[in-house]
């Protein structure tokens, strides 16, 4: 029989032993059922599995959890190796993916199908009209110096990017048309975000393609500086009493005092008609710019574009920080905890990667807000590095974006509408096998975050497990918001209409994920301190055994359709996962005289259109990443 509750559309395809565990393979995840704990993997959060030693399957999962499980016999281990492999081979179709199947479930057992879709697959008007809230909350001028560009309507322009894109009004289609022919990927200079108090702004693009021979284009040059012109005719409101208010984590280290020093070019705002110097941050090294020249792309030359200002943060790439993450996931699955663990530490240079990305969102949020700088982002081809300093430099300047409501805008507009490459970055994009276009790119931007809100603990409305169950959640595939690589591709397979959003678990309504200290109403700018030994490891991610403590799970239902009833939750808490329903009542739930009660996958999803229990991680178990031997806890 089977040992465990089976989720909505889910279906069993092998069930075995494995000494004196239980396994179960489903087409959504892997069951282990030891003599007294569990482990629920879903399949797509499996990177690898490889035999070791012959007689022990090693399990290696993108959130960096390593799992091992011993065999008695060679034959069952291969059985099993051979089975996992199928399972978690690359989908043919997006379809194949379970978030497909667990909402056409929801459907089904619904009699009123739209509005179910409502509840469950629609974030909430925040998000649907995020653009066009984002554009009134900001005050940006659409009458006489910004306008809203339908050039990208239905992709036609470039498919990695939204559909509206914000330039300044006297900017012609045409001339976004020769840009795009400059830009790599035709990822043209495009403004998302507006400080309220000065008016400088926050653009982002791709490199441009100078290439070895040196190509100009006037039309490039001529948006780039269009752009500090029109922060100029649209300054802004001042704050009333001068200076605003800032916050440091630390007073005798406020922040990193030699990555302003290039900002002392343009101290002080002038008066509003004369454009600020505009600062052109590239997310790499001057030498990997000048490098992809042979590539076609490069750099912006300073004599090109005037009153502009370029800087190379250093920032490495895609493959350096997958190569990272491999020797940070080695060196916490290491059993025993090796005894060098600082140096360890230190050799995976994880730390200092996320110093550098730290320091250039801190470089941007003070060219903005200290300077009244207008600043444009970009790396290559502006869907990796780009994304992290942008998205990082809007949370340290608007506390809008450290509340949930805001977080989740910020993602969507971010990292979605923007073309992050979900699909290859995460591994569940149909159709390819180029393990090079993996990379954590996303998990390194959430870890950067849990480093903020360590900092001010007090300034952020979600909490550390609402972090945790957005990692889990990336990979998962149970919600297809992280699904597919561009908007492009997600409209075209009708993500949207067809899967649930992970929005309406990780809801502004869900006080499982509130933070006890958050102080609402503070308009502080964020100043942290970036220096590597001023950052933490995310235990509740690589070392699991220590997990975030949410409150008690009062109020956990998540968007119900009308006349929904919803029972009283036990009273279990969220942080400790305890076991599954399943596993505290296994005998009961097996017997035949005693119905099966189906359970979601995920422990704060209570009800999807009737009660529904579970969970989808591990649950009172030992650290995954430690050695799992049957019969242990």
């Amino acid at each position: 029989q089977v040992p465990f509750t089976v989720l909505q559309g889910e279906g069993v395809e092998y069930l075995g032993h494995a000494n004196d565990a239980v396994i179960a393979i489903s087409n959504y995840r892997l069951h282990i059922k030891f003599k007294d704990s569990v482990i629920n993997v879903p399949l797509r959060m499996m990177e690898s599995v490889e035999c070791r030693d012959m007689f022990q399957l090693h399990i290696v999962c993108k959130d960096s959890k390593v799992i091992r499980c011993h065999f008695s016999t060679f034959k069952q281990c291969q059985e099993w190796l051979k089975r996992l492999n199928r399972a978690i081979a690359r989908p043919t179709k997006p379809e194949d993916l379970f978030a497909f199947a667990y909402h056409a479930w929801c459907l089904g057992v619904c009699v009123d199908e739209e509005d179910q879709h409502a509840h469950l697959c629609r974030p909430g008007d925040h998000v649907r009209y995020r653009f066009e809230m984002e554009l009134a909350r900001m005050g940006f001028d659409l009458k006489n110096v910004w306008r809203v560009s339908d050039i990208n309507n239905n992709y036609k322009l470039c498919s990695s990017y939204p559909q509206k894109l914000l330039v300044p009004v006297w900017i012609t289609d045409k001339e976004l048309e020769n840009v795009a022919s400059f830009r790599s990927w035709k990822r043209i200079p495009v403004v998302v975000y507006r400080h309220v108090r000065n008016g400088a702004v926050i653009a982002r693009c791709s490199q441009p393609e100078i290439s070895w021979w040196g190509w100009r284009n006037a039309d490039d040059e001529y948006l780039v500086t269009s752009i500090a012109k029109a922060c100029a005719l649209n300054p802004g409101v001042k704050a009333s009493g001068g200076v605003p208010h800032t916050a440091s984590s630390d007073g005798s280290e406020a922040c990193d005092a030699d990555f302003d020093s290039s900002l002392t070019a343009c101290s002080g705002v002038e008066n509003a008609g004369t454009p600020q110097k505009l600062l052109i941050l590239d997310a790499r090294s001057y030498t990997a710019a000048v490098a992809n020249r042979a590539k076609g792309g490069g750099c912006e030359c300073e004599e090109y574009y005037p009153n502009c200002e370029v800087v190379f943060m250093g920032m490495a790439n895609i493959h350096s920080i997958r190569n990272s993450f491999q020797y940070l996931r080695a060196v916490c699955s290491q059993v025993p905890d090796p005894s060098n663990w600082l140096s360890a530490l230190e050799s995976t240079k994880w730390l200092q990667h996320l110093s550098v990305m730290l320091k250039a969102a801190v470089l941007v949020s003070s060219a903005v807000d200290r300077e009244g700088r207008p600043v444009l982002v970009h790396c290559s081809d502006g869907w990796d590095r780009t994304p992290q300093i942008v998205a990082l430099a809007k949370i340290l300047l608007d506390p809008y974006y450290r509340t949930m409501e805001g977080f989740q805008v910020l993602v969507e507009s971010d990292w979605l509408d923007f073309g992050h490459k979900f699909g290859d970055r995460c591994g569940h994009q149909e159709k390819v096998e180029d393990q090079n276009e993996q990379c954590p790119v996303f998990l390194q931007w959430l870890d950067a975050v849990h480093q903020l809100l360590k900092q001010f603990p007090c300034l952020f409305e979600f909490n550390e497990a609402f972090l945790v169950k957005l990692v889990q959640h990336t990979y998962s595939c149970l919600y297809g918001t992280f699904l597919g690589n561009s908007p492009c591709e997600r409209e075209m397979h009708n993500i949207y209409k067809r899967t649930c959003s992970v929005w309406s678990l990780l809801r502004a309504g869900n006080k499982n994920f509130h933070n006890l200290l958050y102080m609402p109403g503070s308009e502080q700018v964020l100043h942290p301190v970036c220096h590597v030994r001023a950052l933490h490891v995310w235990t509740a991610v690589y070392l699991p055994a220590s997990l975030p403590h949410p409150l008690g799970q009062d109020d956990m239902d998540i968007y119900l359709p009308p006349g929904s009833q919803s029972q009283e939750f036990s009273g279990r808490c969220l942080d400790r996962l305890p076991k599954t329903r399943s596993m505290d009542d296994l005998l009961s739930a097996c017997d035949s005289s005693s119905p099966l009660t189906r359970t979601s996958s995920d422990p704060n999803l209570n009800n999807h259109c009737q009660e529904v229990r579970v969970g989808l991680e591990a649950r009172h178990v030992t650290a995954e990443g430690a050695e799992l031997h049957p019969g242990e806890g």
